[in-house]
């Protein structure tokens, strides 16, 4: 299994090698040569297997001979085993035909950590076979250095910086990433939007004197084993509701859109997907995008779904790649024009996105209006990314059932979630001390040479 940049011009690698690099060096992001499919009587073999061994099975054929099969289970089994529930990700049905993926029981709930739980066991095995260290520079609007935080602190292998748009996160997101005590974890709060933090982290990557001086890697989802890892909810919660032997649909909240293009990864592993429905928030390039073919960036409007406060996603080159013929040429033509405000979709590469996709948006006031309405109907409380998602796929139920993500705790958002329903989501009994714990951050301004030189400072580059 081989893989190669959206971009065309950097090295073809394996699984481990994309794994550690992250970002390839010609700025793009690493895909797979080809899309392993899956029988359909293999994906039928999943009904009634755990998610773990769901796991296993589907992202073994993208690894090559990275991993052992002993040892990728060994590494699977150590990812969930902190996860609060059982099944992991469990199903829970809104309404007729319409079902909500809870991918928020993890040690940070939110489902960030069902790709970064796996990915830390992933790359501290890959690192104590080569004994080397590496520096970890991750950008978030919330759930992805909580997650980082959490999958990375105290591992021997790893120095972890993770950056964060200054008071533009949730009071328990912020305290995610600020009380963890150990020293290879460090929490930058940076001034500016969470494009600004992800700007200054492919700035890093693409200064290579940098890059290669403090062996730097990255867990964003620009990371393909982060996109491999989120596949598998989608089969295992497909094969729940009777794929193969019928289709899904699925509506995904997203800013960044890594978790939806997951989902087109299992689609084209032969999963029977119906709908791929974007859910945006008031930050709704994406579907402005679909729509007008134009994407086009005009700046962070601050939400109570902060996490999909996002205007340049970086997966979406991923799907662009595939939209203009695999064409790497194409693709880094259309991100330098993105970097000087927008670029226009080609008709042709529209029109496959649009047989690929839909959208749809969700304004502040539909999003409190559907956190209310969930809980009065089904006593299900949401966060409000959930209920964007939530809204959205209401507006796209059939007759195939529809399965919507729910991204994060009702916790993790607390005042979002008292101000539409009047009651404050209490956080789990493992979780009851965060308020009390001792914050450690240090406030960065958005400048790329400082950034560096604190990352050198700290990791003794």
């Amino acid at each position: 299994m081989k893989y190669i940049s959206t971009r065309g011009a950097a090295p073809v690698l394996n699984f481990g090698e994309a794994m550690m690099t992250g970002l390839a060096r010609d700025g793009g992001l690493y895909v797979p040569e080809a899309v392993p499919v899956m029988s359909k009587d293999a994906i039928a073999a999943l009904a009634g297997q755990s998610y773990e061994e769901t796991a296993f099975r589907v992202m073994r054929p993208f690894l090559g001979d990275t991993f052992g099969d002993d040892e990728f289970r060994g590494l699977i089994a150590r990812a969930y085993a902190g996860f609060g529930h059982a099944a992991r990700a469990p199903l829970v049905q809104l309404a007729p035909n319409h079902f909500l993926l809870e991918l928020f029981h993890g040690p940070t709930l939110a489902f960030k950590d069902f790709a970064m739980q796996l990915i830390g066991q992933m790359m501290q095995a890959a690192l104590e076979k080569s004994g080397q260290r590496i520096t970890i520079v991750g950008a978030t609007s919330g759930d992805t250095g909580s997650a980082a935080m959490e999958a990375f602190r105290g591992l021997g292998n790893v120095d972890l910086f993770i950056l964060y748009p200054h008071g533009r996160v949730s009071e328990v997101q912020r305290r995610q990433m600020t009380t963890p005590v150990e020293a290879n974890v460090h929490a930058l709060a940076m001034d500016g939007d969470f494009d600004d933090c992800q700007a200054r982290v492919k700035d890093m990557f693409n200064d290579f004197a940098f890059r290669d001086g403090v062996r730097l890697a990255g867990v964003n989802s620009i990371n393909w084993a982060r996109v491999l890892a989120q596949v598998v909810y989608y089969f295992f919660s497909a094969v729940a509701l009777g794929a193969p032997h019928r289709a899904v649909s699925f509506t995904v909240p997203t800013g960044n859109f890594g978790d939806i293009f997951a989902g087109y990864i299992a689609r084209q592993m032969g999963l029977p997907i119906e709908k791929l429905v974007i859910a945006t928030n008031q930050n709704d390039i994406l579907d402005r995008a679909l729509r007008s073919g134009a994407y086009v960036t005009d700046g962070v409007k601050p939400s109570i779904s902060p996490s999909m406060d996002i205007q340049v996603s970086s997966n979406f080159e991923r799907a662009l790649f595939d939209a203009y013929g695999r064409d790497g040429a194409a693709v880094a033509q259309l991100m330098a024009e993105l970097k000087a405000g927008g670029f226009h979709i080609s008709q042709g590469a529209l029109e496959m996105l649009r047989a690929t996709f839909a959208s749809g948006r969700c304004s502040e006031e539909e999003t409190t209006a559907t956190i209310r309405a969930a809980h009065a109907a089904t006593g299900e409380v949401l966060c409000p990314h959930s209920a964007v998602g939530v809204k959205v796929a209401e507006e796209n139920l059939g007759p195939t059932p529809m399965i919507t993500l729910a991204t994060a705790h009702p916790a993790k958002f607390p005042d979002a979630v008292e101000g539409a329903m009047g009651l404050r989501p209490a956080l789990p009994p493992r979780m009851g001390d965060l308020y009390s714990r001792p914050e450690r951050v240090t406030r960065v301004a958005n400048d790329l040479a400082a950034l560096q030189a604190l990352i050198r400072e700290r990791t003794g580059h």
